[in-house]
């Protein structure tokens, strides 16, 4: 029987740090392991070193029957060597930033990445004429990602999944439309949807909007939840020893500038100073202060003033070995941006170790949604820091007490988002054989 063959899309892949990268990783080695044959499109590796960064565990996990194909991409975004700017850009910077974006328009409305589209449909031509594509998923953002899937079904009639890890239209901190959902980007979402197999999106709150505003698209939608993944040092980490010594909170992701900190910070000030737990508790953060990883001064200020008051920042963390940072944590604090649509793919992998939960995000964000079932967590009412301290005490007191059925248990009801069982289902429907 011939095996199946995928394309699968993606800007963000590894050696990318990317939050998107993960989801492309899983998805691909998924499908990969279920049979079928893959052909991943991506940019050069080196314009992560350059830019936002790399994490080289994450590109030995690539499976290896994974075949990948990077192209070229010259996005100004990405370059920051000032040397190698073209004169013009150096001299006019606004005219050329002008001239830059039109060069994008023209071929796809999207800032800085529509220029990529023709290389993509020249690529997925020659992977469907070299090997007949079955099937074609893209993953945005970018949401140019989700051309070569429509191109090949519009010459070929191959179908294709676009897969929103986020929103094109919407701003799901602000819950609006974003300011670059001009006609031209409606118009085109419209298109690509119109002959989409399957749209997926990672809660139930995204693919609501979407579906009131593309109705005849809405049938095909799906929620496909982002889930956690298991890398070389397992999630399910045990009860750590020493507790009575003190409790150890950790936040392990990139610390952007929607993270409530500053709240955070003097929440962890209050309830330290009213709760004997915490009194001598930790507060250890890992990840990059920012997305582009290369710092953000108010933020190092906020946790430098911290430190007297147990808290410490640690930098990234790869994540083939994250598991042995998560053994070493008793509470773990999510704090994330403001938004009803907000639900980050942290909290699966923090569900997943057993560890006690601290929401620290509004209680609308849809975050809420997946731990409202969790044996062990709690949140905080609001991020007004009297409410994050009552938030903090009461996880303290589920961490110093927790037992390890109590965590066994915990794990177990997170078994259901691991993201290998959540994949497997969709590979199943997709499959040719499955009609």
């Amino acid at each position: 029987m011939t095996r199946p063959h995928l394309l699968y899309t993606a800007w963000s892949f590894p050696p990318s740090r990317a939050g998107g990268v993960y989801r492309a990783l899983a998805t691909v080695n998924a499908f990969a392991e279920a049979g079928w044959d893959v052909t991943v499109l991506t940019v050069n590796r080196e314009l992560w070193f350059s830019s936002t960064g790399v994490d080289l565990g994450l590109e030995r996990m690539v499976d290896p029957r994974v075949v990948i194909e990077r192209l070229p991409a010259d996005v100004p975004a990405f370059q920051n060597d000032i040397g190698r700017w073209p004169r013009a850009r150096a001299r006019f910077p606004v005219a050329w930033r002008i001239a830059d974006f039109w060069r994008d328009m023209v071929r796809f409305p999207e800032p800085n990445y529509g220029r990529w589209r023709p290389e993509l449909e020249r690529a997925a031509e020659r992977v469907h004429r070299s090997h007949p594509v079955d099937l074609a998923i893209g993953t945005a953002n970018p949401h140019v990602d989700f051309v070569p899937g429509w191109h090949l079904h519009r010459r070929f009639g191959v179908r294709y999944v676009m897969d929103y890890r986020d929103a094109w239209q919407l701003d799901v901190f602000s819950g609006k439309r974003l300011p670059t959902a001009i006609p031209p980007v409606r118009a085109w979402e419209r298109r690509l949807m119109a002959d989409a197999t399957e749209i997926w999106f990672v809660n139930d709150a995204i693919l609501r909007w979407h579906a009131e505003r593309h109705p005849t698209a809405a049938a095909r939608m799906m929620v496909v939840p982002n889930g956690y993944d298991e890398y070389e040092a397992p999630l399910a980490v045990p009860v750590r020893g020493g507790r009575e010594n003190g409790l150890v909170f950790g936040y392990i992701g990139t610390v952007s500038t929607k993270v409530p900190l500053e709240p955070l910070v003097e929440g962890w000030r209050r309830a330290r100073s009213r709760d004997p737990r915490l009194a001598t508790a930790r507060l250890i953060i890992h990840g990059y202060l920012g997305h582009f990883g290369a710092g953000d001064g108010d933020m190092a200020t906020i946790l430098r003033d911290a430190r007297d008051d147990g808290v410490a920042y640690e930098g990234p963390v790869g994540k083939a070995l994250i598991g042995k940072v998560y053994a070493g944590l008793d509470a773990l604090v999510l704090a994330l941006g403001t938004g009803r649509y907000v639900t980050s793919g942290k909290v699966y992998e923090y569900a997943a170790t057993g560890i006690p939960i601290v929401s620290v995000h509004d209680p609308m964000n849809a975050a809420t949604d997946v731990l409202k079932d969790s044996p062990a967590w709690a949140a905080t009412r609001s991020l007004d820091p009297e409410d994050i301290a009552d938030a903090l005490v009461a996880v303290a007191a589920l961490a110093a007490d927790q037992t390890p059925a109590e965590r066994a248990a915990v794990q177990q009801w997170a078994r259901a988002f691991e993201r290998r069982r959540i994949i497997g289902e969709r590979i199943a429907r997709l499959t040719p054989s499955a009609g």
